[in-house]
């Protein structure tokens, strides 16, 4: 499952990347459970942390963000098939600290003898998910 932290204690997401929206790197509370802070400190250890980054680039601007977020989501989920059952992904980015951003750069080019730009996508900084383990009892 992936968490993400509100307040003292963390609670279960899902990735809701939409590159139409204000801020296209969001996740979407599914209120399926949710876990104390000090639980996750005690219970569980980090094993290590997972850095989702991504380029796209493309003629159409829409179409190459959209490939971003795409590509984004389907590294997370990933990451989610390959848990195990005592594991849980926590997002640890933090809102106004390190939060990711879709960044682009327009590349102005000449097709057919006319000008067009060039649209090149990334995430700035990386979505950072932390891998945690349930501590042997």
């Amino acid at each position: 499952m992936l968490y993400r932290k509100y307040g003292n204690s963390l609670h279960t997401v899902v990735p809701h990347f939409d590159h139409r929206a204000l801020s296209e790197i969001s996740y979407r509370r599914d209120r399926v459970a949710s876990l104390p802070l000090t639980e996750l400190e005690e219970a569980y250890e980090k094993v290590r942390e997972a850095k989702i980054e991504g380029k796209t680039e493309g003629p159409v601007q829409s179409e190459a963000e959209a490939a971003l977020t795409k590509q984004l989501e389907s590294q997370v989920q990933s990451l989610l098939d390959g848990l195990q059952d005592d594991e849980l992904l926590v997002v640890e980015n933090v809102q106004g600290v390190d939060y990711p951003k879709l960044r682009d750069r327009k590349e102005g080019i000449i097709v057919e003898g006319e000008n067009r730009l060039y649209f090149h996508w990334s995430v700035d900084p990386p979505i950072r998910l932390g891998l945690y383990r349930r501590r042997a009892p």
